[in-house]
């Protein structure tokens, strides 16, 4: 992933904050925006099924991490 050694990288502060700066670029562009509907509006979460997410789904999917 890193095309040099890491100790090479924070040798130099300029090299390291050329990889931190890659590092944010790759986030941002990972995580990027929430994807827009078609009329500008947020788009809304659906399941696998491509139902849309009710609170009561919400509910429940809290209720099953809480109880791992």
């Amino acid at each position: 992933m890193i095309p040099m050694r890491t100790s090479t990288i924070f040798r130099n502060r300029w090299w390291a904050l050329l990889w931190a700066a890659g590092i944010l670029w790759f986030a941002y562009d990972v995580a990027g925006t929430s994807p827009q509907a078609e009329d500008g509006t947020n788009a809304v979460a659906t399941d696998a099924t491509g139902a849309p997410v009710t609170a009561d789904d919400e509910q429940r999917l809290a209720q099953a991490i809480n109880s791992i």
